[in-house]
C-alpha cells in the first residue's frame, strides 16, 4: 500500500471520529452537572457558612448557566486545558499524564499474558474438536467471563498472597522498599530495564503480577473462544482440505494458511477486549490499589470533582479512536482487500 493511501486511510478515520468526539464532549458535559451532591458544598466544608459555599461555587463558575459552563469548558479545551482537579489540587492534565501509564501498562500486560495463552489454547481445541483439551478449554473460557474481575481479584489475593504467600502484598505498583524508576516512558518495568536496574523490574513485575493475571484471565476467555471457532471454520474450508491433499508439512498449513486466514475476527475481538479492559481497570485497580486513571476517575466521581471526569472520559474516547484506526490497519497489512472497504 502506497503512503498516500495509508495517509489517507488514516484522514478518512480521523474525520468521522469527529462528531463520536463531539457527542462524548456534549454528554460528559451534562452527566456530570447532573451528578448528586454539590461539589462547592463538598470543597467548603461540613461547617461552612451559606456566604463561603456561595463564595466556593463562584469561584468554581457554577453560579453561571449551563451555555456560560459550556462555552468556557470549550474555550479552556481548545487550549488544552482540562480544568484543575479539586482533589488532589494539580490540573487534569498532569494527573491523567502521570496515572495514564500505570492503566496502560496494566492493560497491555494482561493482553499479553491472555494472547500467549488464548491463541495457542484455541488453535489446540480446534485441531482436536470435542476431545477432554476442547472441552477443557470452553470450560475456562466460560468461567473467566462469568466471574466478575473484582472477585477474581479477590479470590487470587486470599489464595497467593494471604494463603501462600507467593506474591508481595497488593498495595501498588511498588513495594515501599523501592523508589520509582526515573521517568521515560511511565512503564515501570521498561523504565527500569532502561536504567539498568534488575531488582527494580523484578519488584515492579511482582506487584503487576496479580492484577494483570485478573484481568489476562477476564480477557483469555473471549480470545480463546474466538480464536477455536474461527480456526474450525477455516480448517474445514476446501483449500486447506486441498493444501493437505497437496503433502504440505501439517505445521505449515496451520499457521501459514489456517491461521492467518483465521486472524481477522481474533482481531476484531481482541480491540473489543481491549476497550473493555481500559474499563474494568477502575474495578481492579481499586482492588490492587493500582494508582492509574480509573481509581483517579472514581475517586473524583465519589467527590463530585467535574473536571477530572471530563477529562477521564474525553481521554478514554481517544484512546478508543485510535485503538479502531489501528485495528484498521491491522486489518489492511493482514488482508490488503480490506483496504478497498475503505
Amino acid at each position: 500500500m502506497s503512503r498516500s493511501s495509508l495517509w489517507k486511510i488514516i484522514g478518512q478515520r480521523l474525520l468521522s471520529a469527529i462528531p463520536s468526539v463531539i457527542g462524548v464532549v456534549l454528554i460528559t458535559f451534562l452527566l456530570t452537572r447532573a451528578l448528586p451532591g454539590d461539589p462547592a458544598a463538598f470543597f467548603a466544608g461540613p461547617s461552612a457558612t451559606t456566604e463561603a459555599i456561595d463564595q466556593v461555587r463562584e469561584n468554581l463558575g457554577l453560579d453561571r448557566s449551563l451555555p456560560e459552563q459550556f462555552w468556557l469548558y470549550i474555550g479552556d479545551l481548545a487550549q488544552g486545558d482540562l480544568g484543575n482537579s479539586l482533589s488532589t489540587g494539580q490540573t487534569v492534565v498532569y494527573d491523567l499524564t502521570t496515572r495514564l501509564p500505570a492503566s496502560l501498562e496494566l492493560t497491555f500486560a494482561a493482553l499479553v499474558f491472555a494472547l500467549a495463552l488464548a491463541i495457542p489454547l484455541g488453535i489446540i481445541a480446534a485441531t482436536l474438536p470435542n476431545s477432554w483439551i476442547d472441552h477443557s478449554v470452553r470450560i475456562v473460557a466460560t468461567a473467566g467471563v462469568s466471574l466478575p474481575t473484582f472477585f477474581t481479584g479477590l479470590f487470587l489475593v486470599y489464595v497467593l498472597y494471604y494463603r501462600l504467600g507467593w506474591v508481595p502484598a497488593p498495595l501498588g505498583r511498588l513495594s515501599l522498599l523501592y523508589s520509582p524508576p526515573q521517568q521515560v516512558t511511565g512503564f515501570y518495568l521498561i523504565d527500569s530495564l532502561l536504567q539498568g536496574d534488575w531488582p527494580l523490574f523484578q519488584a515492579a513485575a511482582a506487584q503487576l503480577f496479580l492484577p494483570a493475571l485478573t484481568l489476562g484471565l477476564f480477557a483469555l476467555a473471549p480470545l480463546a473462544r474466538v480464536t477455536r471457532a474461527s480456526m474450525l471454520g477455516i480448517l474445514s474450508s476446501d483449500f486447506i482440505r486441498t493444501a493437505r491433499a497437496s503433502g504440505l508439512p501439517r505445521t505449515r498449513v496451520l499457521f501459514n494458511y489456517a491461521f492467518r486466514n483465521a486472524l481477522l475476527p481474533v482481531i476484531t475481538t481482541l480491540g473489543v477486549v481491549f476497550s473493555f479492559l481500559l474499563g474494568a481497570n477502575i474495578l481492579v485497580e481499586k482492588v490492587f490499589a493500582w494508582p492509574g486513571i480509573g481509581s483517579y476517575a472514581v475517586e473524583a466521581l465519589v467527590t463530585s470533582d467535574y473536571a477530572p471526569i471530563q477529562g477521564f472520559i474525553l481521554t478514554m474516547a481517544l484512546l478508543y479512536i485510535l485503538l479502531n484506526l489501528g485495528i484498521d490497519l491491522l486489518y489492511i497489512s493482514i488482508d490488503p482487500r480490506s483496504r478497498f472497504d475503505s
